[in-house]
């Protein structure tokens, strides 16, 4: 199975010939003429990289670049190879902090664009084991420890800081029954009693956020006289 990219690029001869070239290497490439089909492309078909034209008719390509990587999930950290037709140096520094993985000018080999693409697409390969044990998942749900942001389906959650630190707490035992104290000693340094009934309050906060139904919750479930556990099969 070929692995897919995206190429937003509107120059459509050169996106037919590096789909062609990088087609013959395994690598299926969509192509987007303008910014804001791409990044609806990227959104309903995620590949495993895309290759962004700094020039496009319709935004800046570190603009682009901005807007991926503030995609929730995994969405926001595909890898961006940019391509541009300048030659300024400072483009090729201002494009990597915006989150580029790497670049490469205008006019380019084929072969060193394959060779980049696998450069960046093993380095991502390497990193991911790493990546992938800070990032909770369960159905549609995901947790990504390190960003401390939750979606579901791709959507953000909007919670609290404390709020983030009750879940991840439950998502962390999951098939776990926790008392509201278990649940508490979890999440040190915050000054809450066992009696105080705010934390339900917060649970009620979190399944609004993360349950499809919160009157009939699947994630969250209450263990009436005990605590909380929170469902290791949920979707």
């Amino acid at each position: 199975m070929n692995q897919a990219l995206l190429m937003i690029e509107d120059d459509a001869r050169l996106a037919g010939m590096v789909r062609e070239f990088l087609g013959q290497s395994g690598y299926a490439v969509s192509h987007a003429a303008d910014a804001q089909s791409g990044l609806t492309m990227l959104q309903q078909q995620p590949v495993a990289l895309v290759i962004l034209d700094l020039m496009l008719p319709d935004m800046d390509g570190l603009e682009v670049c901005r807007r991926i990587r503030a995609l929730p999930g995994a969405l926001g950290t595909t890898p961006v190879l940019m391509l541009t037709a300048k030659g300024d140096p400072m483009d090729r520094i201002i494009g990597l902090e915006m989150g580029a993985d790497d670049y490469l000018p205008k006019p380019f080999e084929p072969r060193e664009l394959l060779a980049r693409i696998r450069a960046v697409l093993r380095r991502q390969g390497d990193n991911a084991p790493a990546a992938a044990a800070n990032v909770l998942r369960f159905g549609s749900l995901e947790i990504d420890r390190d960003a401390r942001v939750v979606s579901v389906a791709g959507a953000a959650c909007d919670l609290t800081s404390y709020q983030f630190d009750l879940l991840v707490a439950l998502a962390e035992r999951a098939g776990r029954v926790l008392s509201r104290e278990q649940i508490m000693e979890a999440v040190r340094g915050r000054e809450l009693e066992a009696f105080d009934r705010s934390i339900d309050v917060h649970m009620g906060r979190i399944r609004a956020a993360i349950e499809f139904d919160a009157k009939a919750p699947k994630r969250i479930l209450t263990v009436r006289g005990v605590g909380y556990v929170f469902a290791r099969q949920q979707d």
